[in-house]
């Protein structure tokens, strides 16, 4: 009696097999998230963080001669969306929520105030100063006091965190944020505040040197 031959085992076919993969990622990825939000389960696979940075090295020094006469303390909240025209917001797509604090700092560039923009009489006891209008600095953006309130991501952006190297970046909602907070700060008077501490300043000092008549201007 002879024994009929073995069948070879059968091959799965190519498109079974990037099916698989695909579900297996998935499954991984949806794993990852439920294992995040376990008790516990996030402080026994959590990563550590080792700051190996080197000392902060000094480049270039530079003399200021303009003075910091108003300082304005700003709050944003952007909500910047991005999606695509055929996919659903499910699949491939963003929405951030975020809060953005920062400050903007006004300035009266004393360094352009040339020798004719000074009248002093001969006595010394009246002073005439004309200056160039104050402006305002670059937003800077309080880190600490700047948040995500949400993120929505589609699937194909979750997977694409995987394999980003600066998955969940905020530097959009931060880029917009700085110049939301440089618009506010254009229409809040910022400037005509810093004009008039510069002045304040300017009369007091002049006083204390001897100066009966202290008169500031500002404009080219």
């Amino acid at each position: 009696m002879t024994t009929p031959p073995s069948r070879p085992p059968r091959r799965m076919p190519g498109w079974a097999k990037a099916v698989t993969a695909f579900v297996l990622v998935l499954a991984l990825l949806f794993a990852g998230i439920g294992l995040a939000v376990l008790p516990g389960v996030q402080d026994l696979f959590g990563t550590r963080t080792h700051d190996r940075s080197g000392p902060a090295l000094l480049k270039s020094v530079k003399d200021m001669s303009r003075y910091d006469a108003a300082s304005g303390t700003f709050q944003v909240v952007v909500d910047l969306e991005k999606d695509t025209a055929y996919l659903p917001d499910a699949v491939r797509g963003t929405r951030t929520l975020y809060v953005g604090a920062g400050t903007v700092d006004a300035h009266v560039d004393l360094g352009e105030v040339e020798d004719e923009d000074v009248t002093v009489n001969k006595d010394r006891t009246s002073a005439t100063l004309r200056l160039p209008h104050a402006r305002l600095g670059r937003p800077a953006l309080d880190a600490d006091r700047s948040y995500a309130v949400s993120k929505q991501r589609g699937l194909l952006d979750r997977l694409g965190d995987l394999f980003s190297d600066n998955p969940n970046s905020e530097h959009a909602v931060q880029k917009l944020a700085v110049s939301r907070i440089g618009e506010a700060a254009r229409g809040s008077g910022l400037t005509a505040r810093a004009e008039t501490n510069t002045t304040d300043m300017l009369e007091g000092l002049l006083h204390s040197l001897g100066f009966t008549e202290v008169h500031v201007s500002y404009g080219s």
